[in-house]
């Protein structure tokens, strides 16, 4: 129902800020700022690496191209300002991708690459239309499990982007261990470790701005109820908690990835927001993207993110 009557401008608007502070998805009348679109999305494999192709195992062979055109045209659909992606390979790769988004019409042009700790061919990567003014990303963290020394294996992508001149936007991009099994230590355990080391590094964030706009979104490969995923919002009334954003695709289904080998759907990509983000953020736009071809592209369906770039918290602010 849209405001009619003897509503003053001042008053709409007044109501319409308060609607916004109670549900956070409310685009504010009369507002400067357009939302700007997040996505995540892991690209499976999107590397060189060994693959059997008609029949024969062929050494650091580059994802298919039926895949790549199938990831490129989801990314296209979804018309990302900020693309959050797991499973790159190295900069030539990321760059790869960067050229075929341009050449279909999306200019990403900063980016981010985190290259994964010795051994592990699967790096964390960023491409931005808005630029990066503060780069915090992490390749060297480790843990003891069982008296061993274990690496982080793809380590935390964390950077500060200038969405306006005004507004910053801190995006924090993960990838856990997955639950394949490995024979130097329990995978669970090394996940639950990494999602630690990676709630540390969000921890040092917030001491320098308990009120800050981040974002934290990746492949977490557990479920919302696993102790990884609660150690990466921490406590509920701790100062930043991270609320997970819960979303579904069009046809109401919330699931994010799929084992084919067992048939099993499962929600392992995740979207956590801080609290000074959260009335940011534009829920009713937000969800699962689903297409006909994402199994075609990779094993995850990509998330979608939408952010009205204004700090609204402010405007409850009372002047001293």
């Amino acid at each position: 129902m849209g405001l009619k009557g003897s509503y003053s401008k001042t008053t709409a608007s007044l109501i319409a800020t308060v609607v916004s502070s109670c549900f956070g998805s409310a685009i504010l009348p009369g507002s400067a700022a357009e939302p700007i679109t997040v996505v995540s999305y892991n690209l499976k494999n999107y590397l060189a690496m060994d693959r059997r192709v008609d029949g024969e195992t062929l050494e650091d062979a580059p994802k298919p191209e039926r895949e790549v055109k199938a990831i490129v045209a989801a990314i296209l659909e979804m018309k990302p300002d900020i693309l959050g992606v797991c499973e790159i390979g190295d900069a030539t790769f990321l760059n790869d991708l960067r050229k075929r988004l341009k050449a279909g019409g999306l200019d990403l042009p900063h980016s981010e690459l985190v290259t994964a700790a010795s051994g592990y061919n699967r790096n964390l990567g960023l491409l931005a239309r808005f630029p990066i003014v503060g780069r915090h990303s992490r390749n060297d963290y480790t843990y003891l499990l069982d008296g061993e020394k274990l690496p982080f294996q793809r380590g935390v992508l964390d950077v500060d982007l200038a969405i306006t001149p005004e507004y910053r936007l801190r995006y924090v991009g993960l990838h856990l261990k997955s639950k394949r099994v490995v024979p130097n230590a329990d995978q669970a355990m090394m996940r639950l470790n990494e999602a630690r080391l990676a709630r540390k590094h969000i921890d040092r964030i917030f001491e320098k701005d308990p009120d800050i706009n981040l974002l934290v979104t990746g492949d977490f490969n557990d479920l919302r109820i696993e102790p990884p995923v609660k150690a990466l919002q921490s406590g509920f009334t701790r100062t930043g908690y991270l609320a997970s954003l819960t979303l579904d695709d069009r046809y109401g289904f919330r699931w994010t990835h799929h084992w084919s080998f067992a048939d099993s759907y499962s929600r392992f990509d995740y979207a956590l927001y801080s609290k000074g983000l959260s009335p940011e953020i534009e829920r009713d736009l937000s969800h699962i993207h689903h297409w006909p071809d994402w199994d075609k592209a990779s094993d995850h369906r990509p998330l979608v993110i939408r952010i009205t770039p204004e700090e609204r918290n402010s405007k409850f602010k009372q002047e001293p």
